[in-house]
């Protein structure tokens, strides 16, 4: 089963090699730092990606691997950003993109202001992505008992996750009243595409209508997903270097590894096996969200966002296998 990480591991090797080629050993360790990086910020993504997977054919989920990896590298990690910031500065795509090659310096400043926007925009989604799961009254298995219990009776109350996000975002906007507009604008965004695609994937049944049909809303759903966990993780990437080149290769050498993964746990069907991996994946999601609204107000490093994640999977791993060998 592992031979489905030769091909992910060969483009890595090709993809690093070159990276070393063109830089020397320096570009070569900018790089794999970068890789670290987007795989400890994604890790807990990879889990979150392999339940919706499991509802994908296995066309689309080699899709998600192949069609996705590229929308993963040249669309969130590199065109997307590229937009955003043309946006706030008021400059074409193409004019920002003459920036990012020529004065890549200037370019990760510009990124950097754009940081509030970012902020906003994904801890609004990946929030309603945490709360969407846990304010759930059909939830039954809980892992923090005493906190999931309750949680799942509050889901009783309708939208009750969409008038928390709000809440937190006027918060924030008071708190914040030079960033009060780009930060209701960007996380009220976050929460409409996340509603949206939540609409669009929920009017198709799986069980009645085939996978294949809804396979390209859980297809865009997923790419949606991976941009909210990985646009923080391009604004942290300059904070190492400003050579586009680099942070294209490590992030997405990092990117390949995680979606491999991804299907990976599929099948092997890991998450039937590890029943609270699931929940300790959203509450990584709950910490990431956090920690990018707390970006709003003071510099998070990357090492305490991946650590968060990290850290609530591991614990969800092990009281996994203690409930596998106390049903045995």
């Amino acid at each position: 089963m592992l031979k489905i990480f030769i091909p992910s591991l060969s483009v890595s090797v090709v993809t690093l090699f070159a990276v070393f080629m063109w830089g020397g050993f320096a570009a070569l360790f900018l790089a794999l730092v970068l890789v670290v990086l987007e795989v400890t910020l994604s890790f807990d993504n990879a889990i979150i990606n392999a339940k919706v997977l499991a509802k994908m054919s296995a066309k689309w989920q080699q899709r998600f691997l192949t069609w996705g990896i590229l929308i993963a590298v040249f669309g969130t990690r590199l065109v997307l950003p590229l937009c955003i910031v043309s946006a706030a500065a008021m400059l074409s795509p193409f004019a920002m993109l003459a920036i990012a090659f020529d004065d890549p310096k200037q370019y990760a400043a510009l990124l950097e202001t754009v940081r509030p926007a970012i902020g906003a925009f994904g801890g609004s989604f990946l929030l309603m992505v945490a709360l969407k799961y846990f304010f759930n009254e059909a939830k039954s298995v809980h892992w923090i008992l005493a906190v999931e219990r309750h949680f799942a009776r509050w889901g009783r109350i309708e939208a009750i996750e969409i008038a928390l996000a709000l809440v937190l975002l006027l918060g924030f906007s008071f708190a914040l009243p030079e960033l009060g507009a780009t930060i209701l604008s960007a996380g009220i965004i976050g929460i409409i595409l996340f509603i949206l695609i939540e609409g669009l994937a929920g009017s198709f049944d799986v069980e009645t209508q085939g996978i294949a049909r809804n396979g390209i809303v859980l297809f865009l759903y997923l790419n949606v997903l991976d941009s909210a966990f990985s646009l923080d993780g391009v604004v942290g990437a300059f904070a190492l270097t400003a050579q586009l080149p680099i942070i294209a290769a490590g992030l997405g050498v990092g990117a390949l590894f995680v979606r491999t993964f991804t299907v990976y746990l599929v099948r092997q069907k890991t998450l039937q096996t590890l029943l609270y991996l699931e929940h300790g994946a959203h509450w990584a999601i709950l910490g990431l969200a956090g920690s990018m609204f707390a970006g709003l107000i003071a510099h998070v490093p990357e090492v305490v966002t991946g650590g968060i994640g990290l850290v609530f999977i591991a614990l969800a791993y092990v009281s996994s296998r203690r409930r596998v060998v106390g049903i045995r």
